[in-house]
């Protein structure tokens, strides 16, 4: 289990003065073996800021693609860099280091001659700032959620600590940043804010979809939400805690059911509420043979697989993964999210039969 320290102190006051080793002690203390303490950010150093792109001019002279970039990042006047990625536009948000910056690996920033080009800075990716192993391509920020100039380390939440823990089967409740904040404000004395301890208040209206239990099962919650806009992107707050707790960061449905399950421990799982036939049923799989995952493998299911289905066919093997057959697209608009008390035994049975971990199961 990854745990941001940022994301522990949202729950428990934290003096200052108390250091990572502390906490990391205090874990210990408790009964949890503490695998790794992970400091992000402490081998980067600025400038790291926002830049949007106002032109881009294809260097088609060279074997591979290279772009000669314009940015705006708040300066004034345009600032140009090479750049080789191609998964970004003119208008798009990007992150720039400029000359002085130091990124991770000791790799220094500096105004150079390059492809015939001066490169006045480079355009960053998330494993150039160390968050990640993705090199595919460079940050692209969402729309409005940022202006040029403005300090990427602290948008992207860069420093950070992030204690990795050794959680115990009998001791599942610590699968969540609650459970381990809990146990942090305990061992050092601190007050802890329960993230659950919230009242909701909503409006009924539109038809909602059915749940029922027939095997399997203590509890079933389900949400029907409607007026869903499929283009509407994860904030970057968001995006960055999943990403620090080892997720990546999906879509916006996803990413908030994936964001709950890290926060409290829940796995949530989302439909398409308009591809569901009739209500949602936990029951065995009997006579149903097939399931295409979200993975996209085909699985034959075993008759006594636990799973998810609706009046026609099975939708997710329950507690493991959902089905393509209901996923969220971005055609959705209608939306059912599912929270279930599953018996743990059919669960695990589920996950070894197919061979097939996932964070929910």
């Amino acid at each position: 289990m990854r745990a941001p320290k940022s994301w522990i102190s949202e729950y428990v006051d934290i003096p200052a003065s108390t250091t990572d080793s502390q906490i990391a002690d205090a874990l210990v203390r408790v009964g949890f073996e503490v695998e790794e303490v992970i400091v992000q950010g402490a081998d980067l150093t600025g400038p790291l800021v926002v830049g949007k792109v106002l032109a881009i001019e294809e260097l088609k002279e060279h074997k591979k693609p290279i772009r000669y970039v314009e940015l705006d990042c708040g300066e004034g006047q345009s600032r140009f860099v090479i750049c080789g990625a191609q998964n970004f536009a003119v208008g798009d948000l990007i992150v720039a280091s400029l000359p002085g910056a130091v990124l991770p690996g000791g790799f220094a920033i500096s105004a150079r001659e390059t492809y015939g080009k001066t490169s006045n800075g480079m355009i960053c990716s998330a494993k150039e700032l160390g968050l990640g192993d993705d090199h595919s391509g460079i940050i692209v920020l969402p729309v409005a959620s940022a202006k040029p100039g403005d300090d990427a380390i602290e948008l992207l939440q860069i420093n950070d600590t992030i204690f990795d823990v050794a959680v115990n089967p009998d001791r599942g409740y610590a699968l969540s940043i609650r459970g381990i904040a809990r146990e942090v404000a305990a061992a050092l004395g601190l007050n802890f804010k329960d993230p659950a301890a919230i009242e909701i208040d909503f409006k009924e209206s539109g038809t909602p979809v059915t749940a029922k239990i027939s095997d399997g099962a203590q509890v079933m919650y389900l949400r029907t939400l409607q007026g869903f806009n499929p283009n509407a992107v994860s904030p970057i707050w968001m995006r960055r805690r999943i990403e620090k707790c080892g997720m990546r960061s999906i879509s916006l449905a996803v990413d908030v059911t994936n964001y709950v399950m890290m926060e409290l421990g829940q796995p949530l799982h989302a439909f398409d509420a308009d591809k569901i036939e009739g209500g949602l049923e936990i029951r065995r799989a009997g006579d149903s043979k097939k399931l295409k995952t979200l993975d996209g493998i085909e699985r034959n299911l075993n008759s006594d697989d636990l799973v998810v289905a609706d009046a026609k066919s099975v939708l997710a093997l329950a507690g493991t993964m959902g089905g393509e057959e209901s996923e969220i697209t971005d055609a959705t608009t209608r939306i059912a999210v599912e929270a279930v008390r599953f018996d743990a035994i059919s669960i695990a049975k589920n996950s070894r039969r197919h061979k097939l971990s996932s964070e929910a199961s």
